[in-house]
């Protein structure tokens, strides 16, 4: 089961995103909540409000358990584009980019394994029939 949540034009640019999502992608979302209590990017509340609405999507849409969960992607892509201009000498003007950020948080449930197989389950290694008896004469 798949559960997102998105943020839009977060005004933070993608590339400083990335950064912090770099770190904390591979985490379990619980811990990656943690972590980015203590990171100090201004990307890491914009993260921490998306990663925390797509936990409570699992868990009131979908009831799954918090420990089940897993990132399966993280996307962060470009936004609108605020364009801006910077009075230079000459009567002439650059153009400035504010950049956005839409974040993408993509969590899925990991099957719990309370079926381990018994020993009767699990067949014995059969003896090899007369041939190669590994001994050397």
């Amino acid at each position: 089961m798949e559960v997102t949540a998105t943020a839009k034009n977060i005004r933070v640019s993608p590339n400083k995103v990335r950064l912090v999502v770099d770190q904390i992608k591979k985490m379990q979302p619980n811990d990656a909540l943690r972590i980015l209590d203590f990171v100090q990017k201004s990307a890491s509340l914009p993260l921490k409000k998306v990663i925390a609405s797509a936990i409570a999507n699992a868990k009131n849409n979908h009831n799954l358990k918090e420990e089940n969960l897993t990132f399966t992607e993280i996307q962060v892509g470009l936004g609108q584009v605020f364009k801006r201009y910077r009075p230079i000498s000459r009567g002439r003007a650059h153009s400035i980019l504010k950049r956005t950020s839409n974040i993408r948080v993509v969590l899925e449930a990991k099957e719990d394994k309370t079926n381990t197989p018994n020993k009767s389950d699990v067949s014995d290694k059969k003896e090899p029939k007369g041939g190669y008896s590994g001994a050397k004469s």
